[in-house]
């Protein structure tokens, strides 16, 4: 399948969803929020966002505005080939801000867009978005690590992690904990745990929730909010990918689990 690129407002009512494509969001016009699994950020004119394949993310356009979305499947030739590289991009969601050079050319794009008489040709699509993504990986993930990976010190990252759960964590933060750049924290990262920095920070939001939910009674929208989820949906979305059950469900079953107390009760009142 070809890459579509297309300009749409937002609804200034807050929606969700999540589709099989890789999506870029970069506003052209006014400012929305979104919240991709647990991530939650604001995008305006010359400022995007990037929404990987099957993320659930809620998003809501504020007063008048307008953006540019990039539609890519996985199969694209923009992301295949010989840009298989830039599939990298969609490892996790990530919020970004476009330099001089990117707007210069977000504004041929756009040309080239109002200069087609129907729509761009499914061949243009695919050329113009290769190249805007090579520029943004060359930006946020393109640059190349020293060949030495050394060891990450993961128990300080974790105390960082559980720390500011309740906060956007981004992996400038991480890395600024191991004292590295981005992009050779992240290549570190990857080897050493073999997940990407998102997706290790997800995991650690889903374990402290998960303890909420067995340890204490606090409400599952506190729970989310104490767990940087922005909505109780999102964490029980993302819960269930990972658990395989709804944080109710786990909550009813905890409720229902006989004390310690009850037993020994039992015990007395047979014996």
């Amino acid at each position: 399948m070809s890459s579509v690129i297309r300009q749409i407002p937002l609804d200034t009512a807050t929606q969700h969803h999540s589709h099989d494509f890789h999506q870029i969001v970069i506003g052209l016009q006014g400012r929305a929020e979104f919240e991709i699994e647990g991530l939650g950020g604001a995008i305006s004119a010359l400022s995007g966002c990037i929404v990987p394949a099957n993320h659930v993310h809620y998003y809501v356009g504020q007063g008048k505005n307008r953006q540019l979305i990039l539609d890519l499947p996985a199969d694209a030739p923009s992301l295949t080939g010989y840009h298989h590289e830039l599939s990298r991009l969609f490892d996790a969601p990530r919020f970004f801000a476009l330099d001089k050079p990117l707007q210069h050319y977000l504004d041929f794009l756009l040309l080239e867009q109002s200069s087609s008489q129907d729509s761009l040709s499914a061949a243009q699509s695919d050329r113009l978005a290769a190249t805007f993504l090579g520029c943004l990986h060359a930006r946020l993930g393109g640059e190349t690590p020293p060949p030495a990976k050394r060891r990450l010190n993961l128990a300080k990252l974790d105390r960082f992690i559980d720390r500011h759960l309740a906060a956007p964590i981004s992996v400038a933060d991480l890395a600024g904990q191991a004292c590295l750049s981005e992009a050779h924290f992240s290549s570190c990262f990857r080897e050493q745990t073999g997940l990407s920095p998102w997706q290790y920070v997800r995991r650690r939001r889903l374990e402290a929730a998960r303890r909420l939910l067995e340890e204490s009674r606090m409400p599952l929208s506190q729970i989310a909010v104490s767990t940087g989820f922005a909505h109780q949906s999102a964490l029980s979305h993302a819960f269930r990918s990972a658990f395989g059950c709804p944080p109710s469900q786990l909550r009813r079953a905890v409720l229902e689990r006989p004390s310690p107390l009850d037993a020994t009760n039992r015990l007395q009142h047979t014996t």
